[in-house]
């Protein structure tokens, strides 16, 4: 097994120990599920890059890599939902859009096709990305017990982020589907 696929296996296990700490009361914990978070987003740099870098892309690695994404990001944001953070129909466009898409990389999979992640989805992993960090920045504010008017505030602003990060997550996904309609339509 390459370094790039070690790295993206990592961030699998990595996402277990975010979800630990991110429950555990306290502002440690959650500064510890912040920087599990942040190592985590970093192997997903670098596992491309090193596979590229190395001319190491593998099969392997254009299908674990999305899914390892999927594993960290919808683990945090049902972790938000579940700490009332997140509005729960938020969580489920966004768990919806990565079912619906990793259902079309199976099948691609089934026809002997490896879809690999596109700019838009690459994109949207971002926002994703910034989002969970900028909850993860409220929850530490909110365990270290600043008070209520500027968590309303931050709160809002959450809201408005998670806003635009559903909106790319469907931009995204109803472009993936338009491109690859061929592997779900039948038009081969």
């Amino acid at each position: 097994m390459n370094l790039a696929n070690k790295l993206t296996i990592s961030r699998i296990i990595l996402a277990a120990f975010f979800i630990l700490f991110l429950f555990i009361k306290g502002p440690g914990a959650k500064c510890m599920a912040m920087a599990i978070f942040l190592a985590a987003c970093i192997t997903d740099y670098y596992d491309g890059y090193f596979a590229r870098k190395t001319g190491s892309v593998t099969a392997f690695g254009k299908l674990m890599d999305p899914i390892a994404d999927k594993i960290l990001i919808l683990g945090a944001f049902l972790a938000f939902v579940e700490l009332e953070i997140v509005p729960a129909w938020m969580a489920m466009i966004i768990i919806a859009r990565e079912l619906v898409i990793t259902g079309i990389r199976i099948l691609a999979l089934s026809q002997k096709k490896v879809l690999a992640a596109e700019t838009g989805g690459k994109h949207k992993t971002v926002s994703q990305m910034v989002a969970v960090i900028s909850i993860l920045v409220f929850l530490i504010i909110r365990d270290m017990g600043f008070g209520f008017r500027h968590m309303e505030a931050f709160g809002t602003a959450v809201y408005l982020l998670m806003l635009i990060t559903v909106g790319m997550t469907l931009t995204s996904g109803v472009s993936y589907m338009l491109r690859n309609k061929d592997i779900f339509m039948g038009d081969q």
